[in-house]
């Protein structure tokens, strides 16, 4: 599959999940060079990054349903990848697996993702304790030190 870039992107799969795109294939329909076609459109032909997003509204609209808060909120294909590698760092995995997972060529890129995860910033804010001489209606001012350290996590 080809991302962003026209950069070929791979994705680890469980076996259930290679079993499963194995029997899919069997029975795909083919292009002109018999090549199975795995994300057919409903004309048969290969699903275009057009399609993706339609298809992706249509469920998003369903969602909306259930969940108004989507309303306000812009949903795409990149959204969903953000998200992915966000819940990969949440759940501990290694910067570096989460590069090669999103098929960055520099660990950097992938850093611009982690850097919007205020969740885990807060996560680390609370788990300070306010200076015992801090006035309560005085605002604080974290120091250049501790910036850096948030940035960095």
């Amino acid at each position: 599959m080809h991302g962003q870039g026209r950069k070929e992107r791979c994705t680890p799969l469980t076996k259930q999940a290679v079993d499963t795109v194995k029997a899919w294939l069997q029975e795909a329909p083919r292009d002109a060079g018999s090549n199975p076609i795995v994300f057919p459109s409903t004309r048969g032909t290969r699903f275009s990054a057009d399609g993706v997003q339609f298809l992706l509204a249509r469920h998003v609209a369903t969602a909306q349903q259930q969940c108004p808060s989507l309303k306000t909120k812009r949903v795409t294909p990149h959204v969903l990848r953000h998200t992915a590698a966000m819940e990969l760092l949440q759940a501990g995995v290694d910067r570096s697996v989460i590069a090669l997972w999103l098929g960055h060529e520099s660990i950097e890129t992938t850093q611009m993702y982690l850097d919007a995860d205020l969740a885990l910033k807060e996560k680390a804010l609370s788990k300070t304790t306010p200076l015992p001489d801090a006035k309560s209606n005085q605002r604080y001012r974290p120091d250049d030190q501790l910036l850096a350290f948030l940035k960095s996590v």
